[in-house]
């Protein structure tokens, strides 16, 4: 099968307007350790937003003849891309959202790059240095505002859920946006999407100008998640842990949509972070709702955590099912809460600093097989740890399903095998197994193939 594709000439927008001879060459080296491949692949992602596929390896195969390089000339740069995505263009104009979102792409690429990680001021094997390191790639990225009260809503789900549920969460976020709340999501498409929308046309009716739609992904899931045209801030961090506290450092509230994997494995993150004995007292509003057809749902998610965590895992949340003004109000009741802890604590209110995450939360996992068949899935350890490797398993498996080396990796040695107590294997394949059944792991329409299994 074709695709429709477009050759095109683009002049920056924002501090990117003109390039150092050696930031060129670095995004163009297509070494093993050069940044073209990593440039060129997260360019590609943005360029295919809206497009019906989440597989990372099927998006480059399907756009091999994709390139991107940089001219230079006397008034600045321009990119040079050839072979794009013709669903980027109208009229042979690039959609503006994704012109922006490309030259973010560029942004964080090289400032991860030169500024973090050949940087020896942040030592990222440190958890206070990976917690600096973020808070650096965001204030580059303009992320960080001081001088605004606590109001930014993360919002998690899946990418792929049905018509009823996406619609409800376009409704939860309209009533956020009615109550001057903005929304952050991993900026894909379902019910990333869906709040950005709803938000919008309740910015909108309360004549709000400025509403923020915070987008944050990372280079192994963007193909499977490119960035839906409403974003109007977009981050890439360097891998997923990164991303998960990017998330929690700068959003004030948390709200849980209907998901698969990738959804279960942010709640685990989430729920061994506040799980932590330092964090006890701090308050974050965690919220899990859908239509009343995903009560089913909500009650898996909950008797899961319930088995595996504890009932002080499940005293973290919220359940409200069908009631998306009740979500809005209990969020923006959350939120003055969160406002009024970190005034009295002296915290920023743009960055939660006071927030405890261990090391266990912040190293990257690298879903090997190796590293997945030897996952410490069991009962004999501290709940926010074993919170913290149950995140890895379901990390794995995301990988698996959409990340373009996840699936290389399968093709080439088979399943992942994930193994650990029975009383933890037993629910967590009765979890995953809803998810497939229901269709959550890949987008409608596709055919899911697993990728792992459950070792009993």
């Amino acid at each position: 099968m074709t695709y429709d594709v477009v050759d095109t000439q683009l002049s920056p927008e924002g501090r990117l307007d003109v390039l150092s001879k050696a930031e060129v060459h670095r995004l163009l080296d297509t070494r093993n350790d050069g940044l073209y491949d990593l440039f060129r692949n997260c360019a590609l992602a943005v360029l295919n937003s809206g497009s019906s596929t989440d597989d990372g390896k099927e998006l480059l195969e399907r756009y091999k003849s994709f390139s991107v390089d940089i001219i230079e000339r006397e008034r600045g740069i321009k990119l040079d891309i050839k072979g794009a995505p013709a669903t980027a263009f109208v009229d042979g104009k690039m959609i503006r959202g994704i012109h922006e979102h490309l030259f973010s792409v560029m942004r964080d690429v090289l400032f991860i790059h030169d500024e973090i990680m050949l940087n020896a001021a942040f030592d990222i094997e440190s958890s206070a240095g990976i917690t600096d390191a973020v808070f650096h790639i965001l204030r580059n990225a303009n992320v960080l505002q001081p001088h605004i009260d606590p109001k930014l809503v993360v919002c998690w789900g899946g990418h792929s859920i049905s018509r009823e549920e996406y619609d409800y969460t376009k409704k939860v976020g309209y009533e956020l946006g009615l109550r001057d709340m903005d929304i952050c999501t991993g900026c894909g498409p379902g019910a990333m999407k869906g709040p950005m929308k709803g938000a919008t046309i309740g910015h909108a009716k309360q004549r709000i100008p400025n509403g923020r739609y915070l987008g944050i992904s990372e280079p192994g899931i963007i193909a499977a998640e490119a960035p839906n045209p409403i974003v109007n801030d977009l981050v890439i961090m360097p891998d997923i842990e990164k991303r998960l506290e990017a998330f929690v450092r700068t959003g004030h509230g948390i709200v849980v949509f209907p998901g698969g994997a990738g959804t279960a494995e942010e709640i685990l993150y989430l729920l061994g972070i506040l799980l932590h004995p330092d964090n006890a007292k701090l308050p974050f509003p965690l919220i899990f709702t859908g239509p009343a057809s995903a009560a089913d749902y909500f009650r898996q998610i909950d008797n899961f955590i319930g088995i595996t965590l504890g009932p002080d895992a499940q005293k973290l949340y919220k359940i409200i099912v069908d009631d998306p003004a009740q979500v809005a109000r209990e969020m923006l009741e959350g939120i003055a809460r969160v406002r009024a802890f970190r005034k009295s604590n002296g915290d920023a209110y743009y960055y939660n600093w006071t927030l405890k995450i261990d090391h266990a939360f912040q190293h990257p996992f690298e879903p090997t097989h190796e590293n997945m068949r030897n996952l410490s899935l069991h009962r004999n350890q501290e709940r926010h740890l074993l919170a913290a490797n149950l995140r890895r398993a379901f990390s794995g498996v995301v990988a698996g399903n959409v990340k373009e080396s996840g699936i290389r990796a399968i093709e080439k040695y088979g399943h992942f095998e994930i193994s650990g107590d029975l009383e933890i294997m037993e629910p967590m394949d009765a979890l995953l197994s809803s998810f497939v059944l229901q269709g959550r792991m890949k987008l409608p329409g596709m055919t899911y193939t697993p990728c792992y299994r459950i070792i009993k």
